[in-house]
């Protein structure tokens, strides 16, 4: 009787106990310096075109660290961004950041829209996304997926916070941990965020720094964290 009761619950709850755990990345592209250097010094962004991938790959060692070794990355990228940059820069990003998803063992995912990151969302398995990190440009209403790219101090591709309710919930753990390392998304988007996907959103109430990134620090805060 005993063993039959057992059987049950592993035919039962043996897919829950073994569903997958991924620690999803998003990373924006970086401003071209042909639109960012006709600004006023002050207001410049990106001089150095790793920021969001130093970032994300110094968040990558945290997770390791926190959960192994082994422990599954999906890191998505906006190809864009990065090949224009590379064109810009005569260096062949692309090729650099993908070798770099090899080197550290993740799965690295490029898009080119915010419906294509919506998509990279929705096709993980259900109940597996433990953290959430997002590097990049952003407003109190969305991510800016690639921002000063195609159009002068200006985003073309972007993840707003009306489109957020179009991603699954359900692919995200109870006690999912989710970070925006943006600019201001703590002032709209973290409630939004709150209300569509049933767990907080650690975002900025003001400004994020970069700069410190290449020294191998996460970036800073010119304001509060809030949830």
């Amino acid at each position: 009787m005993h063993r039959k009761i057992h059987l049950i619950f592993i035919l039962l709850f043996s897919p829950l106990l073994a569903a997958e755990q991924v620690h999803f990345i998003l990373a924006g592209g970086p401003a071209l310096r042909q639109w960012e250097d006709l600004r006023v010094e002050s207001s410049r962004h990106d001089r150095w075109w790793a920021n969001f991938i130093r970032a994300s790959t110094l968040r990558m060692v945290e997770l390791r660290k926190a959960h192994g070794k082994d422990c599954k990355i999906v890191w998505a990228v906006y190809k864009d961004g990065y090949a224009r940059r590379g064109s810009e820069d005569g260096k062949p990003l692309t090729t650099w950041i993908s070798d770099l998803a090899k080197k550290r063992n993740v799965k690295l995912i490029w898009y080119s829209k915010g419906s294509e990151v919506i998509k990279a969302f929705n096709t993980q398995p259900k109940n597996s996304i433990a953290t959430f990190d997002y590097f990049g440009h952003s407003n109190r209403w969305c991510f800016m997926l690639d921002y000063s790219c195609k159009v002068s101090a200006a985003s073309k591709c972007w993840l707003h916070e009306k489109d957020i309710y179009k991603i699954k919930k359900s692919v995200f753990k109870k006690h999912c941990i989710s970070q925006s390392w943006g600019c201001y998304t703590g002032e709209s988007m973290n409630e939004v965020w709150r209300r569509s996907l049933k767990h907080p959103i650690i975002a900025a109430k003001g400004k994020t720094d970069y700069k410190l990134v290449g020294q191998g620090k996460m970036p800073a805060i010119n304001g509060s964290w809030v949830r």
